[in-house]
């Protein structure tokens, strides 16, 4: 305030039209208890005047020429800090008047607000009180509220999920099958996927179930619970048979997959294909512990997912799966056959083993083995089942 006039609010207006700059200039020169201090017809003559008077107020239009009161508000911040801005403007859409709050505006006035709420609010504005047109306040109290319902619901959904997946990883309501790996050409036996299932209703899929955990920071534990429940059967598997268990690239690089692995010589830990990895150097480091523990890698779902290539050849799995998307209806679809037939050409030429996947029907299997597939899995030669029966079945 000024101090050869104590009480005085010393105010600034800006706006580009010159009909409503000189309605405020006439509003504000009318009341004895303000001194205006300039009148700016765009942003930049109101950071200028701002800049040199320090008024204790600046009533500023939101849309005017050199970026309009938003940069006004943002530049005063730092040129004249002590002035209190108010907002102004035709349009009261609620995403400029939070960009004007957020950026530091103390009000907002539409304009239509009568000259006595245009006075009270640069008089509360000089005392530090904020300053809203009434359906202005109302709206952002509504948008508020149904914001803070929003937050509070998702974080009850979220707690409610956290719940649930905890009681997943404890045992509850979780269960494994295990789907046979078989040799195509003479249908023996040569692994079993374990494969998990979780009761409670159909809402939730078995990939969700993985996906809601791995987004409340539960994924790497679920997943060891799971393979944890798996290698615990292994030795009921026939001698000759290995044991496959499905990751993330998050799980196989953690201490607890590692410590699961004991006398691992039967194990294949399979990498899916389906979360994209970002930084491959860990992952890698964290397979070369794997595979001193004696354990194998596979790559779930090749030729599907993200960069397929890059992944077989930085992760060099000993066995690599075809996708089920890649299987089903190669007999019928040529490019999938010459997919196939890469895929398999490159497995044999590093001395990889190649798995397919979702084998269906007696052509897809016969189609595979031409193309040189040697093992698969799929409905065909055995649906998931409980381990004991697996076994008796073999």
């Amino acid at each position: 305030m000024d101090p050869s006039r104590p009480g005085t609010i010393r105010v600034l207006i800006a706006d580009d039209e010159a009909v409503l700059r000189a309605a405020m200039i006439d509003l504000v020169t009318s009341d004895d208890a303000l001194e205006l201090v300039g009148a700016a017809k765009d942003a930049d003559e109101a950071i200028a005047m701002a800049e040199a008077t320090g008024p204790d107020v600046a009533l500023v239009d939101v849309r005017m020429p050199g970026g309009g009161g938003l940069r006004v508000v943002q530049e005063l911040r730092e040129r004249s800090p002590s002035t209190r801005v108010i907002a102004h403007s035709l349009a009261d859409d609620r995403a400029t008047i939070v960009r004007m709050l957020r950026a530091g505006a103390v009000g907002y006035l539409v304009k239509g607000t009568s000259r006595a709420d245009i006075l009270d609010a640069i008089r509360g504005a000089a005392r530090g009180q904020p300053s809203m047109s009434p359906h202005v306040m109302a709206d952002l109290v509504h948008d508020l509220a149904v914001q803070l319902d929003r937050e509070e619901s998702a974080a009850t959904s979220r707690l409610e999920r956290v719940e649930r997946i905890r009681r997943a990883i404890a045992g509850e309501g979780r269960s494994l099958l295990y789907q046979p790996i078989l040799e195509l050409g003479r249908s023996t036996l040569v692994g079993a996927e374990a494969l998990a299932r979780f009761e409670g209703g159909s809402d939730w899929s078995v990939p969700r179930w993985f996906a809601e955990a791995a987004r409340v920071d539960l994924g790497v534990e679920l997943e060891l619970a799971c393979a944890a429940d798996a290698l615990a059967g292994l030795d009921r598997l026939p001698g000759d048979a290995y044991l496959s268990v499905n990751v993330s690239h998050r799980t196989a690089g953690s201490e607890g997959l590692v410590e699961l692995l004991d006398e691992a010589d039967r194990i294949v830990v399979e990498i899916t294909e389906h979360e994209r990895v970002d930084d491959y150097d860990p992952l890698v480091q964290a397979l070369a512990r794997i595979r001193d523990r004696g354990a194998r890698v596979a790559i779930d779902d090749a030729g599907a997912g993200f960069a397929s290539l890059r992944h077989l050849l930085l992760i060099d799995p000993e066995i690599i799966k075809l996708d089920v998307s890649l299987t089903r209806g190669i007999d019928s679809d040529a490019r999938k056959r010459a997919l196939a037939a890469a895929l398999t050409s490159f497995a044999e030429e590093i001395d990889k083993v190649v798995v397919a996947e979702g084998i269906e029907t007696a052509r897809e299997r016969e189609t595979l083995l031409d193309l040189g597939v040697r093992y698969g899995q799929g409905y065909l030669l055995g649906r998931p089942v409980p381990l004991q029966e697996l076994v008796e079945g073999g």
